[in-house]
């Protein structure tokens, strides 16, 4: 048997279902899925199997209009993770249409290689009536010339095994990039700060997402066969500590139990995990923080 690996991105507006999509791929959870918009920050890959075929994914941040420099970097590392792949899935939601997002990603789609192959997913299928689905294909197939197009429900899965069959046989033929094994390429630590970011994100809503940044500073083996991590939470200002830790410390205990618990689950094993406030009034600016993230800092550059 012939094997096949190859990388495919995933691009789209914020909240577009990217990273549903791609732990639905994965069939586990590698990247942090909440309503929040922008909550993918580093180009994280899920890798699945599809008979003789690796699928490497690489979620890619949202697409938007870039203001500051993290979110510079963003954009710069989505738009270089669609160059690099074999394939790129562009994703829309079926009842938000063309937006102005969409128009922007596809006139920028323009600037790829004329031999990228670039496939179209709607999203959130089960939202809309079929005659506006099909209407949506024809509108956009005008607009790029798309060389496949899937109708899918990521957070259901209807379609999803389509898309990921017609992805195994596009890609190259040539040896597996990754251990059979192995289910994302992000280091473990990378994967512990998301969940815990994920967790804050949840918890604080409105307060401040986009205002605090999680880094894993220690992984510790035990004997026994647990771990130890831990983890430092930024943030910008000395209010946004208080509301971090809640009154009489509530938040991040939730925050640190629920945490915990997803890692456990995640390594099958007994995980101690310790969590630090720390005020950094400009850790958006500091290039170590990027390093942390995946992105590169000279991409914020204006």
């Amino acid at each position: 048997m012939t094997t096949r690996a190859g990388f495919v991105a995933l691009i789209g507006e914020p909240n577009a279902g990217k990273s549903t999509l791609l732990n639905r791929m994965v069939g586990a959870k590698v990247s942090i899925v909440t309503h929040k918009v922008q909550t993918t920050r580093a180009r994280i890959r899920g890798v699945a199997l599809e008979g003789e075929a690796q699928i490497v994914f690489v979620d890619t941040p949202g697409l938007f209009k870039p203001r500051r420099r993290l979110d510079r970097a963003m954009v710069a590392a989505a738009w270089g993770g669609a160059a690099d792949a074999d394939i790129v899935v562009m994703l829309i939601e079926a009842h938000r249409g063309i937006s102005e997002g969409v128009k922007h990603i596809l006139e920028s789609l323009k600037g790829l290689n004329p031999d990228q192959k670039v496939a179209l997913a709607i999203n959130k299928i089960d939202k809309v009536k079929s005659d506006s689905l099909l209407q949506l294909t024809e509108q956009m197939n005008s607009l790029h010339p798309f060389v496949k197009t899937f109708m899918i429900s990521a957070e259901r899965g209807h379609g999803v095994p389509a898309l990921r069959e017609w992805l195994a046989s596009e890609l190259p033929e040539g040896p597996w990039l990754y251990p059979e094994d192995q289910i994302a390429d992000l280091p473990m630590r990378m994967i512990a700060a998301e969940m815990t970011r994920e967790k804050l994100t949840l918890r604080l809503h409105q307060e401040l997402p986009y205002q605090l940044t999680v880094e894993t500073e220690a992984w510790e083996e035990r004997k026994d066969g647990s771990c130890r991590v831990d983890q430092i939470i930024y943030v910008m200002r000395d209010g946004h500590k208080g509301i971090l830790l809640g009154k009489r410390g509530e938040t991040i205990k939730a925050v640190s139990k629920a945490s915990r618990e997803e890692l456990e689950e995640f390594l099958g094993r007994k995980v101690h995990l310790f969590l630090q406030v720390k005020v950094r009034p400009n850790w958006l600016d500091e290039a170590e923080r990027y390093s942390e993230m995946g992105l590169d800092f000279k991409d914020g550059n204006a």
